[in-house]
Order: C-alpha cells, then structure tokens, then sequence
C-alpha cells in the first residue's frame, strides 16, 4: 500500500511559502525596479579603446580612461549616469534622459590630449599672403591692402617681408642673423643658428588656416591644475582660464619668455595651444611681456570665438584630463521615453491578457485545482519581479518580454504534475475495483476460509484518494519538472554570456522566471492544490478536483491507441520537406541582417503629418543619402537605415523628414560600427552551436545518447524552419531574433524532455516491451500535456505579437514559430530519430528503481554435440 505523505512535508512548503510570498511582496513594495534606456528612455553608447603610440589599451588604461570619462560625464549633469568597462577594452556608458546625443558623444569620445607648443614659424596657405601675421591690424589712417597682400604696418613688423616687398631675398644675412640669435635663448642654445629647428608638428591655426610649424610640446594636459569657463573683461566674449601646477608654472614662463624675445608679428611670438592634434588657438604673447622673463602667476586664457557651451565643454576636457588612450565610438542607442512608456504598458497588457486566457483554460481543464494553479501563477508574477528586482537586475524591453514569456511557461510544471495525478487516480481506482471484484466473488463462493486470509492481508488496497494521488503524481512528475526547468536556464545563461547590449536582459529575466515559476508550481501550488485535496467537501465531490478523472482527448487517444510511432518514417519524411522548403527561403531571399550584424545606423522618426514613403526616401535621398533604407515602421513613423553617419549628418536628415512632415522627432537611434557587427555575428553562431552542444551533452548525461542527438536534430530544425520563416518573410535578423531563437532552442528541449522523460519510464516498467510501442504510449500520455502548455504560451505571444508594438513584433513571430516547431518537431523528428537511433544502441534499456540493469537480449545458438553417428 502505497505510503500517504506526512504532516511535517506539509507544513515545511507552508513555512516556506509564507515566507517567499511576504519577502516577495516586501521587495516589490520597498525596491524601484532598475529600467534600461530602452524602457525609460536616454542613450547608451559604447566604446572600444586602442592603442596609443606610447601606450597599449590593456584593462588598466581603460580602468584610467573610465574614470576619466566619468569627470566629463558627471559635467553634463546627467542623473544616474553609469559608465562601466566591459571586458578588457571596452566602456560602457548610459545618460538616462538624453535624447540629442551628439554633444555627449563629442564630450566623451574626444582623447583630448592637451599641450603647449612654441610656434617655429609658419607656412602660407593658398595665395593668402603670410596668415600667420594677420593679428597685426593695419596702422590708423591706413587703407586695407587688396586681397593677397600684406598691410605695410606689417612689413615694417618684420624685415623678411620689407625684404620680400623689395625683391631681395626672404633670408637675412649671416650679420643680420647673429643679433637675433643673440636675442634668442632658443637659438643661444644650438651649435648651429642658421640651421632651423626641426618641427614636432605642423597644423593650421583655426584663424588664419596657415599651417604653423610647432616645436616639442613644453607643458602637457597632466600639468593643467584646473580649468574656468568664464567672459572676457568686457563680457562680451566666452574664453577659458587654464592654472597650472608644479613645474609646469615654471616651464610655462619659460616659453613665453622664448616667445616675447620675437618681433611683434613673428610667428616665433606665438604659443600654439593643441588639443587632439588641432590647434585651439596660437596667440601671441603680449608685448607687455620682457624677453627672458616671461608670463609669472601660472596661468593663461584660450580665446576664441566660442559659445558659451563651447567655453564649458573646452573646460570640462581640459580639467577632467586626456584620455590614455584613444577611443572610439563602436555603438551608440537612444530611445525617446515615449517609446519605453509605450513598450512597458504593451507589455503589461499583454501579461494581463496571457495570464486571463492561460488561467480560464487551465481552470476549464482542472476545474479546482486549474483555479488554484492561476492563484499561484500570479503569485508567480509577484516572486518573479522581486527576484528581478532584489539581484538588481536592470529591465529592458527584451526583458519585459522574457518575464512575460515565463509567464505563460511557468504553467507547465502544474499541468505535469495535474496529467501524473489524474493517472495515479486512475490507478487507484482500478486497483480498488479488482480487489472489490475478489472480495465479492470470494463472499459469493462461500469460501469462509478463503475470506478470513484475505480480511488477514495488510497489503489490502485503500479506497481512492485525491490527496495521495496528488503528492504521488507530483512525485512522479518532478524529474521532468527539473530537467526541462534546467534546460530552460542553460539557454538563458547562455544568453547572458554570450549576447549583448538589451538581449542580455532577457536572459536574465528568462533565468529568474524559470526558477520562480519552480517555486511556484512545487511548492505554493502544492500547499494550496493538497490542503484541498483533504477538505471533506472536495473529497464528497470529487471530480470537482480535476485530478478525479482523465479528459476526454486523452481518454479518447487510450482506447483508439492510435499508432502514431508506427509511421515514424513518413514522419521522417515530412521533416525533410519542411527542412526544404525553409533552406530554400535562405537561398532564394537572402537574410536581411539588422544593422546590429551588419554595422551602420538606424533611426526612427515620428512626423507631425502623414508622409509617404517615397516622398521620405526623396527627402532623404535629396540630402545626400540615396542609398538610404526608408521604410514606414507605424502609423505616421519613418524609419532610415543607412551606413556609419555622423551625427551631423544624422541631424541633417532629422531636418529634412521635418521639413516634409511638418516637424519629426527621433524616437529612437542605434549605431553600430562595422568590427562590432562582425563580432555580434560571430558571437550568435558560437551561441547558436554552443546551445545545441550544451542541450546535447546535458541529454546524453540526464537520458541516453540516443536521446540526445534525436533532440539535438530536432532542436536544429526548429532553428532552420525560423530562420527560413524570416526569410521568406523578409523580417531583420538582429539581437533580439537571435534571443528569440535561444529561447526556441529551450523551449524545444523542454518538450522534447517530457516525452522523453515518458519513454524512460514506460521502458522501465515494460522493458520486455518493442521500444517503438513504448515511444507511441508516451507520446499519447504526454499530448494533452502538450496541447495545455502551448495554449499558455499561445496566449501571451499572440498578446506580445499583437499589442507589443514593432519593437517585439519580430520577437513574437520568432517564438509563436518556434514554440509551434518545438511542439511538432518533438513527434514529427526527436522521437522518431530516437526509434531508429535505438535500433543500433548497445545499451540496456532503463532499469526499474532498485532493480539491477538488465542487459539487452542475445539469442545464443548451442550447437548438440550428442548422439550417434551413422
């Protein structure tokens, strides 16, 4: 007689399910979820360090350049800003609220290597005459000079040009240039004044455009102690003061001493202030300042014709310091907050709507005990969004999409355990019919004897009972609870390793999921489906249970016994037709890879008034894209794909959208750079064989070899047929397509898990039994199963598809495909792949628990060496 469970069992999943509910509750209540960008809206952009000449981009340089970047970063003002490094040499940052990303963009990705040059001498640019001197304005009362010539205030400044204007030539002689090198300390210092300095740099000045050719830097950014964006003495014009400290006060009235020993004009007078290899400004030193003594107090302003946020931005680089190392914007998104507003409403509406439909069917099948599984899937909500957010794990739209996801998959465990029960029930009542059948033959035939012994038997069979029938069910249901829960997690951990950017959340929010809804099914639906299963009033009625009785499908599918499994090769052939027919969409419309796989930049607009598509595609093409991808993704939104643009140049078709439109916003801006598109490619097919691989080798280990490669052939199919699907379809494949095809690859292992996990056990109890009539009773017992997990997942995708925007419109054709496929591909492909796969395995079949393995059957011929010989 099988043992009823005891009370302490009970009490413990009680305890515990208290105390998971008001900790769940608790955190929901106290902690604010963390939203990614996408949701709240702002801009993420990542960077990718090199090497710079004198330094190599390892993780201590990026490490520097991190904080660095959070000084510039912090000056924006930008609230919860976050910058991480990512791997050895990449930086990851993210400005919640900011929708215009180009200042962010030019602030944090400029190296902004500052120093101080002298200025050797200058070159002329295009027929302008020596720019280099234009800062000396004509002399009062003197006419402007026409175009090409220089002012004569200026020729007296300077005798190579009184030289040039007389035809000599520009080269002072040997007595001329002795005195100036007297008067030069820079010259004092050479063996040879009349060889020139060799230049360190040559750049345009950004006033003049003549290329000034610059000595050895004297002072460095890493000597610049502080940095004031402030107005001119008149107020008129934005400059910066720069302090410096240390030796750099010294080294500075060095070089302007150097410098105030040239004539007013001289090229040599200026100092050149170099930023990133261009020139901010070359003033020259006032002529209040003495040879040989130079500028003291160790300080000095940059001016030009800056803006006020120019001024600021100049400051913020200077102070916060140069980079290490070169960076380079690799990846940029921004999304506008009315779009992640949108997005997390869709999706709430789509939970709602999935866990309504998934809870009035499972409680039209299970009648009380489907009501009480809702129960703990909304329950299940709650723990599932405290498990987000008390790890601190940040929610982003593909997220929100694996949490609703799970939602319709949390179900699975109970309609398992609802499908063993019903079973064990049955069982019950059979056994008590045939022992009621003995009892009444035994008393018809007078046997008073024969009665006694079998009143004496302590193995008698209890009457049924809902309550033990569901603790045994449960029991028997656990193995193929854990193994396709397990299976689930190994795509979702893969998916966080292995993908990027948003898609990782989704792995996250899949993993937590799958671990809340165990928690919900193994223990909070069982604390309330066995405390009814012992009311008296259920126990009077019971097939108000749900557990009292099989359904009709599956009812009907045992006493017709179709045999399925016994066709398993047109089955086979069905598979390679759909094998075909989804190859041939790759090689008959090529994959139309998102730029997240191909590099470039996308944006979609939202116009004020309706546009057509071609009058867009003009606008854009008229701006100088006309290789640009223009396409209407909603109801009075554009969306523009091109190459790698700038932000200029991004900006600029924002404008012309506006002009036709009457006005556009940019909802949303992704740009990524080529290496990165190749790297996610690659990254997507080592997830894709690393998830295969995994799923493999875990079947081969939980079941049989055989198992595991029949389900890894199938699992490959639902990939192919999706991948075909989009194909024809003509959708992206992107990011989130490869997240949707991770989560195929679980699902599918999930089904396929169940029935197997069926096959184990029907072997083990009928090892006697063909293995081909085995595999077809579990898939009968297992498609009722089926059917209700794929009702729920149904529900919540059809929802997503539906209200979920373009955004996861993708993502749920992927999935309602691949869930349709994993569902198909189990009876269609795994099992019998499994059937034929057996037929050369040399490994005994299953064991029934606590029983030795027995070995595979071998028929041995003895040869009768007896008789006679005749």
């Amino acid at each position: 007689m099988s043992r009823v469970p005891g009370r302490a069992g009970r009490v413990t999943r009680a305890v515990v399910s208290l105390l998971v509910v008001g900790g769940a509750a608790s955190a929901a209540y106290f902690i604010p979820p963390q939203l990614g960008l996408d949701l709240r809206g702002g801009t993420q952009i990542t960077l990718e360090t090199h090497d710079a000449p004198n330094r190599e981009a390892d993780q201590e340089a990026t490490d520097q350049a991190v904080e660095v970047l959070r000084q510039r970063v912090d000056s924006l003002g930008v609230a919860e800003a976050t910058l991480v490094r990512s791997g050895e040499n990449r930086i990851i940052v993210e400005l919640p609220g900011v929708q215009d990303p180009s200042e962010a963009a030019e602030l944090i990705g400029r190296t902004a290597q500052l120093s101080f040059h002298p200025v050797l001498s200058t070159q002329g640019a295009g027929g302008t005459g020596i720019p280099g001197l234009e800062e000396v304005p004509p002399a009062e009362g003197e006419a402007p000079p026409p175009e090409g010539e220089v002012p004569d205030s200026q020729r007296a400044a300077d005798p190579e040009l009184l030289a040039q204007a007389d035809g000599e030539s520009a080269e002072p002689s040997a007595e001329e240039s002795e005195p100036a090198s007297s008067a030069s300390p820079s010259a004092e210092a050479s063996e040879d004044p009349a060889a020139p300095e060799e230049p360190a740099l040559s750049l345009p000045d950004p006033t003049t455009g003549a290329n000034l050719d610059l000595g050895p830097a004297t002072i460095t950014g890493t000597g610049v102690t502080g940095a004031e964006a402030t107005l001119d003495q008149y107020g008129a014009n934005w400059m910066v003061n720069v302090s410096f400290g240390g030796d750099s006060r010294e080294a500075w009235r060095q070089l302007t001493a150097d410098a105030a020993c040239a004539m007013p004009g001289d090229p040599a007078r200026q100092v050149a202030i170099v930023l990133d290899d261009a020139i901010l400004s070359a003033p020259q030193v006032t002529e209040e300042t003495a040879c040989g003594v130079g500028q003291g107090g160790g300080s000095t302003s940059i001016t030009g014709d800056f803006t006020q946020a120019e001024a600021e931005n100049l400051a913020v680089l200077i102070e916060g310091g140069a980079l290490p190392v070169p960076v380079e914007r690799i990846e940029m998104r921004t999304v506008g907050p009315t779009l992640g507003a949108e997005a997390i409403e869709a999706s709430m509406w789509a939970a709602v709507i999935g866990i309504v439909l998934t809870a009035v069917y499972i409680v039209f099948v299970y009648r009380l005990a489907g009501f009480l599984a809702s129960l703990a899937l909304g329950l299940y909500t709650l723990i599932a969004y405290a498990a987000l957010v008390l790890v601190g794990a940040t929610l982003t739209l593909p997220g929100l999409a694996g949490f609703v996801l799970a939602i319709g998959m949390a179900i699975d465990a109970n309609v398992l355990m609802f499908e063993r029960s019903r079973e064990r029930y049955l069982e019950q009542q059979e056994a008590f019919a045939k022992q009621q059948q003995g009892d009444d033959a035994a008393a018809a035939s007078g046997d008073a004897k024969k009665e006694r012994r079998r009143l004496s038997l302590k193995d008698r069979v209890a009457p049924p009972n809902l309550y033990r029938a569901f603790a045994e069910g449960s029991r028997n249901a656990f193995s193929a609870v854990l193994d396709s829960n397990i299976t689930t997690i190994l795509a979702a951990g893969l998916l966080f390793f292995l993908a990027s950017g948003p898609v990782r959340g989704f792995g996250v929010t899949l993993a937590l999921g799958t671990l809340a809804s165990m928690i919900s099914a193994l223990v909070i639906a069982r604390v309330l489906v066995e405390w009814a299963m012992r009311t008296r009033v259920v126990n009077k009625r019971p097939n108000w249970s749900g557990i009292a009785k099989i359904g009709a499908v599956r009812r009907w599918l045992i006493e017709r016994a179709p045999d399925i499994m016994g066709k398993h090769r047109r089955l086979l052939a069905v598979t390679g037709i759909i094998a075909v027919i989804a190859v041939a969409g790759v090689l008959v419309r090529p994959l139309n890879f998102g730029v997240e796989f191909t590099g470039g930049r996308v944006m979609d607009f939202a116009v004020e008034q309706e546009v057509s598509v071609e009058d867009a595609r003009a606008a854009v093409s008229d701006t100088g894209f006309p290789g640009a991808v223009v396409q209407e993704s909603g109801e009075n939104e554009i969306s523009v794909r091109t190459q790698q643009i700038t932000d200029d140049e991004a900006t600029r078709i924002e404008e012309a959208l506006a002009e036709v439109g009457g006005g556009a916003t940019r909802e949303s801006d992704e740009l990524i750079g080529p290496s990165l598109g190749q790297e996610l490619r690659t990254m997507g097919l080592i997830a894709l064989a690393v998830a295969l691989l995994a799923q493999l080798v875990y079947l081969a280990v939980r079941f049989r070899w055989t198992f595991g490669l029949a389900t890894m052939i199938a699992l490959a199919l639902d990939v192919v047929v999706v991948i075909g699907l989009f194909a024809w379809l003509g959708r992206p494949i992107d990011g989130v397509f490869l997240a949707g095809l991770l989560s195929i690859i679980g699902y599918s292992v999930n089904d396929s898990v169940v029935v197997f996990d069926r096959v184990r056990d029907e072997w083990r109890n009928n090892p006697d039994r063909p293995f081909i009539t085995t595999a077809n009773a579990a898939v009968l017992n297992t498609l009722p199963r089926t059917v209700s997990t794929g009702i729920g997942g149904f529900a919540i995708l059809g929802a997503l598809a539906v209200l979920g925007g373009d955004s996861l419109t993708d993502f749920s054709i992927a999935l309602l495909a691949g869930l349709f496929m994993g569902m198909l591909s189990t009876v269609i492909t795994a099992v019998p792949l499994a059937i034929v796969f057996e037929r050369f395995a040399k490994s005994p079949p299953p064991h029934a628990r606590g029983d030795k393995p027995r070995k595979r059957e071998q028929v041995e011929i003895k040869r009768d060496h007896s008789g006679a010989v005749v």
